[in-house]
Parts: C-alpha cells; structure tokens; sequence
C-alpha cells in the first residue's frame, strides 16, 4: 500500500476495509470481523441492507443535493413526520443535520434562542454531567466532561457548570434503590440553585450512556426526578440520545424506558445507521414556535435535510419496524448482557456489566470490592481492542473515569444480531480476554 496522507487521531493504522454485510466485514487480505461495536454504535441495522441501497439509489437518480433554502424535499419531508410519529406528544418539529456533533450545537443554541425570544435572556448556562461526551465542536465540548479531549482547548470555550454522572456501581450504592436516583438528582437542583435558576438555560445528559459512561444505566427514579426538577425551576430538559436512539436499546428512545419526556432531543448514529452522515435534532412545539416567531432560527448547515441522506434515514426506519429490530435488539441483548454477565464469575477484573438491549458495556477493574481500576499504564482500554481486533472482533473502549483511567468496553453489536453470533462473539471475545489476563497477570501480582 502506497504512503497514506490520510490523518485522524493517532498514527496507528489497520487493514483496508474490502466490504461489509450484515454484522460482517472484510479486509483486502480476506480476513473476516465481527463488527461487535457497529462501528463506534452507528451501523444499528447492520451493512449493505439491500433495501436501504435500494432507496438510496432511487433517490440519486431524482436529485442529490436540494438547498433547504431553496426546495422542500419530498424525502426530508417524510422522514420529518416519520420521527414526529416515534418522539413523546408534541416533540414534532425536526432539524436536521448531519451528525451528533450538530445535533447538539442544534440543541443547546435553539434552547438559548427560545429563552431570548420568550423575554428570559439571562438564562445560558447548560448543566452537564462529569464525566460526559456531547461533541467535538466547541459548543458540544463545553458540555463534555472527558480531560484529554477538552483540556487542550478550555481557553477557546465558555466553561459550563457540571454535576456527577450517577455512577452507583463505583458510589457503592444500590441502583435499584429510588433513594439512589433522588441522591443524584438532588445534585442538579443543588447545582441549579449554586448557579442562580435564573441563568440556567438547561440540562443535557444521556438516557442511557454512551462512550464516556459506557451504557450507564441511570438509577431508579432518576429520570423523573431529573424532569420534575427541571420543570420546578423553568430549565430545559435535553436528552442525548445520539447513541442510545434509534431503537438500539430495545425501544426508539432510550428514556421511553422510563416514560419520560424531555423537551429537545438530539440523534444520529443509528438514526442513519452508517448509510448517509444524518442526525437530527427535534424540538417540542412550544420551543419551535417562539422562536420562528421572533425571527427564525439563527443556525444552519449546509447538508441539512439533504434528500439523499434523509431517503437513507427513512428506509433505515422502515426497515428497522419491518424487520422487528427493535424487539430483536431487547431479546438479543438481553442473551448477550447475560453472557457477559457469566464472564464475571470467570474473570475477576470484571467488575461490571451493564446497558440496555443491545447497547452493552463491561468495565475492568483492579479489584472488584473497591471498584479499584488497573494501574492506567497498562493501557487495558487500548490493549483488549486490539487482542480482540486480532481474533476478528471489533469492540469499542474508553478511558471510565474522566479519559485519565479505568476501562470499559462497549459490546454493542447490530440490531440484527442473532443468538448464534452472540456466541461468535462470545468465543472470540473470551479469547482476548484470556490473553490479555496471562499478558497482565504479573503487573496485577506487583500491585495487589
């Protein structure tokens, strides 16, 4: 291969991609993986669907690009009130976009402007949670709690206040327990009330989490509780849904979980599932219409409701109701979590395993009784990936606690995964784990 002047995060570099169908890919030389993380929890359907090809090239033979300022578009116009029909009542209106990242500078700015427009200009702060992940734009950034990716740029961003992710594994407390919800929630009112609720625009979190929480489940009675106090104090509720949307936790929306409703939401990854950059951000009406009142919304990007990404997001939809994916993700996971779960009684330095439907994570530890992690030079996050990597399994890690140390890894394979190749997974999966506790077994020794 010649010299690449291709550049992303590091110089490390992997096999050419040849192709990709269903929960499969293929590197030029002809090896085979399992694509255990859907990219990084994007390809929710799985690739090469033939009828979302099928709709994507019906669609690039009528037009490709339609400026949103110049036409309406007939595939941007049907995905609009397909999604209209699968967020909470009165979450009708939708902005799209192309990605996560967008989907969140969407919402916090159109929070900012329907507070200008409804005579509440002192409201701007955003509440977020530590450690959290948003976005890599600078807005978005604000909001993320996660050193190595924002330390470098903290002198360019308007520092926004942050409470703590409710973590009860490592806190020692019990999540199934409403008291453990109320202690984390009480958090955001106490930080609302430090603040002045006169200045506080809005609070954003994930339903159920993503990379930076690895599929954090939130406590019993967190959800509602976090509503109601947004609610007392004239907050915002944003919801992230970017990675738990989209059906892959079992439902369409990681809150439907708990029934609640928040009064933004932001989306993408598996809303487009890989086929089209698309992300959107949906807004309840009474935020919307303020705002178009008093002048419009001051926001846009060029992709925008472009009709060849929206025509790919509509048969994505189309196919993940057709092909019963949202239920297959809750049955399937609910065999993969347990799976991983019996990992637990082979290995000690699991010392969690937790998500919803097919948004899953373990966590690593040094020692399971003091949640104590592994000493962070032995790089397990990066280490297991590429062990796994090595026996044809693709999965997704970060750093647990704040990017500097810990280790999760997310196992969240495509919704149209099957009980068979939840056990594929599990073979290879177990392998890597296998060499990688011979591979640290020593250094667990000197620091027991």
């Amino acid at each position: 291969m010649t010299k690449s002047h291709l550049f992303y995060q590091t110089n490390s570099s992997r096999p050419v991609l040849a192709e990709a169908r269903g929960i499969y890919m293929w590197d030029v030389h002809g090896k085979r993986y399992i694509d255990g993380s859907s990219g990084s929890m994007v390809s929710n359907i799985g690739h090469s669907n033939p009828r979302v090809l099928d709709a994507m090239r019906r669609q690039m033979e009528k037009s490709t690009f339609g400026y949103r300022l110049h036409f309406e578009t007939e595939p941007g116009e049907k995905l609009a009130s397909k999604v209209a029909g699968l967020t909470p009542e009165g979450l009708e209106k939708v902005f799209f976009v192309s990605g996560g990242s967008e989907a969140v500078e969407s919402a916090i700015k159109i929070a900012r402007q329907y507070s200008v427009a409804v005579g509440q200009s002192s409201r701007w702060k955003v509440i977020s949670r530590a450690p959290s992940y948003h976005g890599s734009t600078l807005g978005a950034l604000a909001l993320t709690s996660y050193t190595p990716l924002t330390r470098p740029f903290e002198p360019m961003m308007q520092a926004m206040p942050k409470i703590p992710a409710p973590r009860a594994y490592l806190d020692g407390l019990d999540p199934d327990d409403p008291a453990t919800g109320a202690h984390y929630a009480a958090m955001l009112e106490a930080k609302i009330i430090e603040e002045g609720p006169e200045t506080v625009l809005a609070f954003i979190h994930e339903p159920v989490g993503g990379a930076s929480t690895g599929a954090l489940v939130p406590p019993a009675g967190y959800m509602q509780a976090v509503r109601d106090i947004c609610d007392r104090h004239g907050v915002l509720l944003i919801h992230d849904e970017v990675m738990s949307g989209g059906g892959r936790t079992g439902l369409f929306l990681g809150a439907d979980h708990w029934g609640v409703a928040p009064d933004i939401i932001a989306i993408s990854k598996g809303f487009g599932a890989g086929y089209a950059p698309l992300g959107a951000m949906i807004a309840h009406d009474r935020i919307v219409d303020p705002v178009l009142k008093a002048g419009g919304f001051m926001h846009g990007h060029t992709y925008a409701g472009n009709p060849l990404a929206c025509a790919a997001g509509l048969a994505v939809l189309e196919e993940i109701e057709a092909g019963g994916m949202m239920q297959n993700a809750a049955a399937t996971g609910a065999i993969l979590k347990s799976r991983l779960g019996d990992l637990m009684q082979r290995y000690g330095i699991i010392g969690d395993v937790r998500g919803k439907g097919l948004l899953l994570a373990f966590e690593l530890v040094a020692d399971r009784q003091s949640m104590r992690p592994l000493p962070r030079e032995l790089n397990a996050h990066a280490e297991l990936v590429d062990l796994a990597y090595e026996e044809g399994l693709i999965i997704y890690s970060r750093r647990t606690r704040d990017g500097l140390e810990g280790d999760h890894f997310l196992v969240c394979p495509p919704m149209i995964t099957t009980p068979d190749q939840v056990e594929e997974i599990m073979t290879m999966l177990t392998a890597a784990l296998d060499r990688f506790v011979h591979r640290i077994q020593p250094a667990l020794e000197r620091s027991a």
